[in-house]
């Protein structure tokens, strides 16, 4: 691949990696508070040429805090409340490592935003929907990304010593925008005025101390002496909130096993997902295989039922395994293979199984989600899916002879650019809908990706609703589910041909034009992150004021000042 040091052939990137493998950061556990500490290791960057310092980070130290919130939620669901603070004195976290930014590829950067986006909208679905409540206890300096990483958390508590700020100076130091939510965040999850958050955004040095408080930067402030002690006493306060409305029953974790893909030269294979690629043609394809009789069976025996065979390793459950597997392709397919355009998915049934049986489990698991850890199962699901929502490549779904595109496996079409769909009379290929599309996995949006297709169509969005029957080619280009509807005559000539005209199109159009048609109807918080900071930081990144020869960004740190273009654009 090529990528951080510009134009350099590097080795592929792994995302999957366990606790103790971490470099940069401690957690630690106590009852149900969890106290995740970030210590930079500052010689360990993910690539050469920069030192992380002043808790600094680059993809390598999220890729560890990404994990560390995933497992967490599955590993220890005892945990109530998060305190997010640091292991370096003074500092809380200086934000993104500004060196290897400078240094990065346009798309490097623009695929690190995204990653540690998805990280902090991960924190924030751990409070609202896991029952862990995230803290920020910024025991020092807050900038940029640092701030950032604050406001993911529920509550921002800053250390009252005089130099300690909160900062969010990419504006007028880098001439770029924060690339992690946080004018979002400020506004819209915050609630600070515009016109402060205006003066904020704006003041390099940032702000500190009550005025930090009064304008809604941060929660409150506690003196050095006593902050420790006043963090503690908040997250103690925390828990009974942090409980309300969880069942009923002891909660024991579940260690999440290593992927174990098997790695060749063009391909990615793992249990139940692989991923294929071919530079030449620019193509790749990825295909899920769904749920086995036993893998039902299992669910069907409920919540505790999976979690214990998860526990004592009599099972590996298809529900949580497939859609991690899932989630590592994508990120692979994101970062080591920029060349990829167009992803062909396909969904199949396990060996002796049809698409009842994808529909069978859905069901299943829709009536175990009162268990915490089905929910939890599900909640993933739903992130997996969410990935593949923002990431920028063309994704055409091809449902052929062989496919069981149902349920839970239904939503991959659903969230691809296109859905072809054979119409063979003698041999049929079918889809049906489950449970899952109603609501169980939603996209950033806040809508299920049924609703956001049939966005004009409220009457045919009605008659999907509770259907649950199979439906062939014919019923389901009727039911508004299908894009491309072909006969097996066509079928290999206008497949191929949509394939060679969709790789030869411009990716910097395909990718804007692909954002904007993927989210129809009302914005959330998290989809302004996503359609506001991809378009417009995507756009700053190659501007000369930003990264030319004498921008901002490629002189940060130097003794020569910016020259901008004055003109506005």
């Amino acid at each position: 691949m090529h990528d951080v040091a510009k134009g350099a052939v590097l080795a592929p990137v792994e995302f999957e990696v366990e606790p103790t493998r971490y470099r940069h950061w401690k957690v630690s556990y106590d009852g149900a508070i969890a106290r995740v500490a970030m210590d930079v290791d500052p010689a360990a960057p993910l690539r050469d040429g920069y030192e992380l310092k002043l808790n600094s980070y680059d993809l390598g130290v999220d890729v560890e805090l990404a994990d560390i919130v995933r497992r967490m939620r599955f590993e220890h669901p005892e945990v109530r409340v998060v305190v997010l603070t640091s292991g370096n004195d003074r500092v809380f976290c200086a934000g993104a490592n500004i060196h290897m930014l400078g240094s990065s590829t346009h798309a490097w950067k623009v695929n690190f935003c995204k990653f540690t986006n998805e990280t902090r909208c991960e924190i924030e679905d751990a409070t609202a929907s896991s029952h862990q409540v995230w803290i920020a206890a910024c025991n020092g300096t807050t900038a940029g990304g640092g701030y950032e990483l604050a406001m993911a958390c529920q509550e921002i508590y800053l250390q009252d010593d005089g130099n300690s700020a909160v900062s969010l100076p990419e504006v007028p130091l880098l001439g770029v925008l924060p690339g992690t939510g946080g004018l979002t965040r400020l506004v819209d999850k915050r609630k600070v005025r515009r016109d402060r958050a205006d003066v904020f955004s704006t003041t390099a040095e940032g702000i500190r101390g009550k005025k930090a408080v009064q304008w809604g930067l941060v929660d409150a402030i506690f003196p050095r002496s006593k902050f420790d002690e006043k963090v503690l006493e908040r997250a103690k306060g925390l828990i009974a909130s942090a409980s309300a409305g969880l069942p009923p029953g002891e909660r024991k974790g579940v260690v999440l096993s290593p992927l174990a893909p098997e790695v060749g030269p063009t391909s990615r294979r793992y249990r139940h997902v692989s991923l294929e690629w071919d530079e030449t043609t620019r193509v790749a394809r990825l295909t899920m295989t769904g749920p086995s009789a036993a893998d039902v069976a299992l669910v069907e025996r409920g919540g505790e039922a999976m979690r214990q065979a998860c526990v004592d390793g009599s099972a590996a459950l298809w529900s949580l395994q497939a859609w991690r597997e899932l989630d590592d392709a994508l990120l692979h397919l994101r970062v080591n293979h920029m060349q990829v355009g167009l992803v062909i998915v396909r969904a199949v049934p396990a060996q002796g199984c049809d698409l009842q049986q994808v529909l069978a489990h859905d069901a299943a698991l829709a009536k175990a989600r009162d268990h915490w850890f089905a929910r939890e199962v599900l909640l993933h699901t739903g992130r997996v899916l969410r990935r593949l929502d923002n990431t920028s490549r063309s994704f055409f779904a091809f449902g052929d002879q062989g496919t069981a595109f149902g349920g839970c496996m239904l939503e991959l079409a659903l969230a691809a650019d296109r859905f072809y769909m054979l119409d063979d009379a003698d041999a049929p290929v079918k889809v049906a809908l489950s449970e899952l599309e109603e609501g169980a996995l939603p996209m950033h949006n806040g809508r299920t990706r049924l609703q956001t297709r049939l966005i004009g169509a409220p009457a045919q969005l009605e008659t999907l609703v509770g259907r649950r029957d199979p439906l062939d080619a014919e019923a389901a280009d009727d039911a508004g589910l299908v894009t491309v509807r072909l006969d097996p005559i066509d079928w290999d000539d206008d497949t191929r041909i949509a394939m060679e005209e969709r790789a030869s199109l411009s990716p910097d159009a395909l990718t804007g034009m692909e954002q904007n048609l993927r989210f129809p109807g009302p914005e959330t918080p998290d989809s302004k992150i996503y359609a506001r900071l991809s378009a417009w930081q995507n756009w700053i990144f190659i501007r000369p004021n930003a990264t030319g020869p004498a921008g901002a960004l490629t002189l940060y740190g130097r003794p020569e000042r910016p020259q901008f273009d004055w003109q506005r654009v």
